[in-house]
């Protein structure tokens, strides 16, 4: 069995499990916006790492066992790790002619993003919300421009994948 795995569901939530086998990264940026870096700690609390400007890198030394998320710094739009929601460390691969391990690259994107999610970002930054209910768009709209991206839902929705409580 790997290490990120556990047997029961209440162990399963996305968290850091040890910091046994240390790796390092450099967190590269390539979405057009200012990323927030989220370290998930051991109780799977995220742990703002700050933010990592267009074309900008941070450098990290972390774990295995560490997950790692990104979001928009300016609306927590979700952005991707190496294509991942999750970014889990691996091991490195290569080293320097000192013997110490080079430093993994991993890209930060933004993904595709569905029409209706596009649309939300534009109306959020263009519309102040007091004036949501003044839109000639269906209820249900007006109900999805308020709900701005939370980190927190989206790693409880994220570990109810994890633990097969949504199919």
């Amino acid at each position: 069995m790997e290490e990120q795995e556990v047997v029961s569901g209440e162990n399963k939530a996305l968290r850091s499990l040890n910091a046994d086998v240390e790796t390092h990264v450099n967190f590269i940026n390539q979405s057009k916006q200012s990323a927030r870096a989220w370290w998930l700690d051991y109780s799977g609390h995220p742990v703002s790492y700050g933010d990592i400007r267009t074309d900008g890198l941070l450098r990290m030394d972390t774990f295995l066992t560490h997950p790692w998320v990104f979001r928009a710094s300016r609306n927590g739009a979700k952005l991707l790790a190496n294509q991942q929601d999750v970014y889990m460390p691996t091991a490195a691969t290569e080293y320097e002619e000192d013997g110490k391990p080079k430093f993994l690259n991993v890209v930060i994107a933004t993904p595709v993003y569905s029409l209706q999610e596009c649309c939300l970002m534009l109306i959020r930054n263009l519309v102040e919300e007091e004036d949501y209910g003044r839109l000639d768009i269906p209820e249900s709209l007006k109900t999805d421009l308020r709900q701005q991206p939370d980190l927190l839902k989206e790693l409880g929705l994220i570990n109810r994948l994890r633990i097969g409580v949504l199919t």
